[in-house]
C-alpha cells in the first residue's frame, strides 16, 4: 500500500515543484537546472560508483564483510536513477544519497529493521557426508629432482 502511495505522491510533488520553481525563475532556467542536475549527477554517480567498486574489491580481497560496500553501491545506483529522473524532489533525494554520511545513516536505519537469520561465507561440507577414506602410511620427503628408488607395493591404490 505504501508503494502505491509513493507512486502517487512523488509525481504530484514533482509537478507542484515544477510549477513553483517555473513561476519563480521561468521555464527555460527551470529546464536548464533539470538538465544540469542530470549531467552533474551522472558525473558524481560514476565517480562514487567506481569508489564503491574499489571498496567492494578490497572487502573481497581482505575476506571482509561485503555488505557495506554492496549497500553503498546499491544506494549510489538508486541515486543515479533519481538524478536522471526529471524533477527537483527526486534530484534532492538523489544528491542526499551521494553523501557517504547519509548512506551510512540509511544503512544503519535499515540494519535496525532487518534481522539476519544466518550468514555463511564460502562453502562448508555437508554434515551428512563422511570425511572420506583415511589411508595410514609413512612418507619421507625427497630432495627436488630425486625419484623414488623402489616400486610401490600391491596395496597402493591406482
Amino acid at each position: 500500500m505504501w508503494l502505491f502511495l509513493l507512486f502517487i505522491a512523488v509525481p504530484l510533488i514533482e509537478i507542484a515543484l515544477f510549477i513553483q520553481v517555473g513561476g519563480w525563475i521561468g521555464l527555460w532556467p527551470t529546464l536548464a537546472v533539470v538538465v544540469l542536475t542530470a549531467i552533474i549527477g551522472t558525473y558524481l554517480v560514476r565517480r562514487q560508483g567506481l569508489r564503491a567498486l574499489e571498496d567492494l574489491r578490497r572487502a573481497f580481497e581482505e575476506l571482509g564483510d561485503p555488505a557495506r560496500p554492496l549497500a553503498h553501491g546499491a544506494m549510489i545506483l538508486f541515486a543515479g536513477a533519481l538524478l536522471l529522473t526529471p524533477g527537483f524532489f527526486t534530484d534532492s533525494v538523489g544528491v542526499l544519497l551521494l553523501i557517504p554520511a547519509v548512506r551510512d545513516a540509511v544503512l544503519h536505519w535499515l540494519a535496525r529493521r532487518v534481522r539476519v537469520e544466518t550468514f555463511a561465507y564460502g562453502t562448508r561440507p555437508k554434515p551428512t557426508e563422511p570425511p572420506g577414506d583415511v589411508i595410514e602410511g609413512e612418507y619421507r620427503e625427497l630432495p627436488p629432482g630425486q625419484r623414488p628408488t623402489h616400486r610401490p607395493g600391491g596395496s597402493t591404490r591406482h
